[in-house]
């Protein structure tokens, strides 16, 4: 059989559509009256609207919208108005063909609106994502006396939702329960659904629970809900007893792990998602993917991540601009800079939207290659796509880790007037990070001073970091008052002060600080740094002893610093400032949670290995610099990646160029 060219099998598909349009209107040419027609023959005759319904039906839903529009012309030519009954249909042939317009502007031309009619503009807008529209709509439905049913409660309601437009969703609600049909299957489902948009949880499960009947949509709608709230624990009961779980309700609870900071979770449900059997088994979609990716990038598990991608591969779901776009995100928040870049380059340069550049953008800033987000970004505004507030976070980051001063300081005083872009608190931030890692404190002061915002605890906390940096005390002291009314809960900012208090020998301030600490109660974040091997995430407290291989661990951390110290490296015992010896400033030094993680990779790693570790902190000062010397000492690739970025470890250098 001979293969027909898709453009010939357009043109065939035209001709055929057109040749049964010409045969559906020729009963109403051989029925339609002459001048000259009897009496008789008039009173016989069947008006010829009735016709056009048929036709205005077979053509929604395929595209056909030029024809809708000669069928439409031909009847206006005849004098023909459609009754309500037939502008129902219209209306629905130009919605599924995407003309709202002539679907509304013919809704509003027909005298006597009936249910139907309203039923049919109302699902058109709402299926447009016009819930203004909509609920306009239905407004006017109401004035009119027309009662909704079965097909307009359902849109009318997802509006309702969409809008956080509670109060008109308590009123149909109610219409639906006077009318009768509050129990109807979708009904009871939108009002669940509309009730959790709404943030009304308690309605929501009340409805869950009253139905006698419940779809899949009914539980799905809950769970999302319950996660969204992050009731974790009414999500799971749910899910584990619904009779009969869709791709939706494993995405559901997928997508709500990761978003309430279980990665753990999320990823142990893909797996058993993935290890069902059965004819009736469910398998991920490409929303699954997107919701399983970040919980890989979260959790910096690479391997795990890069077995998703193969499934992606294998069913050709990679192919899909936003599964590329999670894909580059999961690979640069595990350290693999490069598949990133690969992810994005196997997009077109035409399938590469705004997310795409910016998650680029990002991940070029967060490994401290500046160079690369100026060049990826100019390389965007040549490809016409304009940048939003998010574009410039990640420039300004990417000219702050890589001290590119002057151009992030030109893009930053360029984003309105060029870009049309309003400079928001998190571009502030950057810029006084941008100027404060540069050591001009003043200048970045001044800024703060200056701000159109109130300044928050980012911009506080970047001239906090920059002040401890360069050592000046007077500054850091003004931020730190600040960030402690900001953000009292904080330890990281009493902590940085009261080091640079003790650096300084002023132990009396140390005292008060750490008195000021106990009396508001608050807890240091204990650091911890995790290491993924053979597929396993390996976690290490500071002075961790719990692990498996503890013994081998520090008997080569023991022997690390005198060997390292050999090739220049000299402890910097000011990451340790307690009132201890020497030794024992040394010792802690030693028991960092990075360097443990560190210490496991060269273990159980082979020479040609990236060992990639993680750590919830920033980087210890001096374990940055131990690291540069265990690179170039075991000849080995180590990535950290801190709370702020990603340091390369290579050959007795870092990728920041100690820039941090």
């Amino acid at each position: 059989m001979k293969c027909i060219p898709s453009s010939s099998m357009t043109c065939q598909r035209a001709a055929t559509a057109a040749m049964l349009l010409n045969n559906l209107l020729q009963p109403l040419f051989r029925n339609h009256p002459s001048s000259s027609s009897s009496s008789s023959s008039s009173s016989s005759f069947q008006s010829p609207l009735s016709f056009y319904a048929p036709i205005f039906q077979f053509l929604t839903g395929k595209n056909y919208l030029k024809l809708g529009r000669q069928l439409h012309a031909h009847m206006v030519l005849r004098g023909l108005s459609p009754n309500a009954f037939l502008a129902a249909k219209m209306v629905a042939m130009y919605a599924s063909s995407g003309d709202l317009n002539s679907a509304f502007n013919l809704f509003g031309a027909v005298k006597y609106p009936s249910t139907l009619l309203f039923n049919a503009i109302i699902r058109a807008f709402t299926l447009y994502g016009e819930c203004y529209k909509t609920v306009e709509i239905y407004y006017r439905m109401h004035f009119l006396g027309l009662r909704g049913d079965y097909f307009t409660f359902p849109f009318v309601l997802k509006s309702c939702g969409e809008l956080s437009c509670f109060g008109l969703g308590k009123c149909v609600h109610g219409v639906s329960l006077r009318s009768g049909l509050e129990f109807d299957i979708y009904i009871g489902t939108s009002l669940i659904d509309m009730y959790v948009k709404c943030g009304d949880l308690g309605n929501a499960r009340k409805m869950f629970d009253e139905m006698s009947v419940r779809d899949p949509s009914s539980w799905n709608a809950l769970i999302a809900g319950y996660m969204k709230d992050g009731l974790v624990d009414f999500a799971e009961g749910l899910f584990w007893r619904m009779p009969n779980r869709t791709i939706v309700s494993w995405t559901a609870m997928i997508s709500g792990y990761t978003q309430n900071g279980l990665a753990g979770k999320a990823l142990g449900l893909f797996d058993e998602m993935m290890s069902e059997e059965g004819d009736d088994v469910v398998k991920p979609n490409w929303v699954t993917l997107m919701s399983v990716l970040p919980a890989c990038a979260h959790s910096a598990a690479l391997e795990r991540g890069r077995r998703i991608h193969r499934y992606a591969r294998d069913r050709g779901l990679d192919s899909i601009t936003s599964v590329q776009t999670a894909l580059m995100a999961m690979y640069s928040k595990c350290g693999s800079l490069a598949d990133a870049r690969v992810c994005f380059d196997r997009m077109g340069l035409n399938e590469r939207n705004l997310v795409a550049w910016n998650t680029m953008i990002t991940a070029y800033a967060s490994h401290g290659c500046g160079r690369e987000a100026v060049f990826t970004f100019e390389e965007m505004i040549g490809a016409g796509v304009q940048p939003d507030a998010i574009t410039f976070t990640g420039l300004l980051s990417g000219c702050s880790h890589s001290g590119l001063v002057d151009a992030g300081l030109k893009y930053f005083n360029c984003m309105s007037s060029v870009f049309l872009v309003e400079p928001r608190l998190e571009h502030y931030a950057c810029v006084v990070d941008l100027l404060g890692r540069a050591g001009r404190l003043v200048e970045a002061y001044d800024l703060i001073s200056q701000m159109p915002m109130q300044a928050g605890p980012s911009v506080w906390g970047s001239l906090l970091s920059a002040s401890y940096k360069h050592r000046n005390l007077e500054i850091a002291e003004l931020a730190a008052r600040k960030l402690f009314v900001l953000e009292p809960a904080n330890a990281g900012n009493y902590v940085m002060l009261s080091n640079m208090y003790a650096r300084a020998g002023m132990w009396e301030e140390v005292d008060n600080l750490r008195t000021l600490f106990k009396s508001k109660g608050v807890k240091k974040t204990p650091g911890c740094s995790w290491t993924e091997v053979n597929g396993k995430a390996h976690l290490f407290l500071s002075g961790d002893t719990s692990h498996p291989q503890t013994k081998e661990i520090y008997f080569l951390l023991e022997e690390l610093p005198e060997k390292i110290k050999a090739a220049g490296y000299m402890p910097d015992v000011s990451f340790a400032l307690h009132d201890v010896s020497e030794e024992e400033k040394e010792h802690n030094l030693t028991t960092h949670s990075e360097k443990l993680a560190v210490a496991f990779g060269l273990l159980n790693t082979s020479r040609d290995t990236v060992i990639r570790v993680t750590k919830n902190l920033r980087i210890c000062g001096d374990c940055h610099t131990a690291i540069k010397f265990i690179s170039k000492m075991y000849r080995r690739e180590i990535i950290v990646r801190d709370v702020n970025r990603f340091h390369h470890f290579k050959d007795g250098s870092c990728s920041c160029g100690d820039y941090w």
